[in-house]
């Protein structure tokens, strides 16, 4: 079987938010997501994984095997370890040129933009960011 390709595990998100009625039942759904994140093992808890820009504390590893990009993660709080685990769900075991290029409107969709407060958009936004990141080095090295 195919694996889903980024578009498809984003409408797969956008389809879950809207079972919910309000905001508190999407939170709540978030948190639960958060318990699902592939962890990352407590040695990759440094600086180094540490992402900045998050009011708490966010640690991402990214792996590459035969072009694509497998994320782990966690973090300190339950929204942000939710709000990784959304971004983990849709690119992990994708191709890194995929990732890198990806846009994410899905975010905007399940309307995360208008219910974050504003440091953890920012956080949000280097979560996406440092992904990425990671994506573009794969992508490079596979090239090389």
């Amino acid at each position: 079987m195919a694996t889903p390709s980024i578009a498809e595990r984003a409408q797969d998100v956008v389809e879950e938010f809207a079972l919910f009625d309000d905001w508190m039942g999407k939170y709540e759904y978030l948190i639960d997501l958060g318990k699902d994140v592939p962890a990352i093992d407590d040695s990759f808890k440094t600086p180094d994984y540490r992402i900045h820009g998050c009011q708490s504390q966010v640690w991402l590893r990214a792996e590459e095997q035969d072009g694509r990009v497998y994320f782990f993660a966690d973090s300190d709080a339950l929204i942000t370890k939710g709000l990784i685990s959304l971004l983990v769900r849709v690119f992990t075991g994708q191709p890194a040129s995929d990732i890198a290029t990806a846009q994410l409107e899905f975010l905007d969709k399940i309307g995360l933009q208008d219910h974050l407060s504003a440091t953890r958009k920012n956080g949000l936004a280097a979560m996406v960011k440092r992904m990425k990141q990671y994506a573009l080095l794969f992508s490079a090295t596979v090239r090389n």
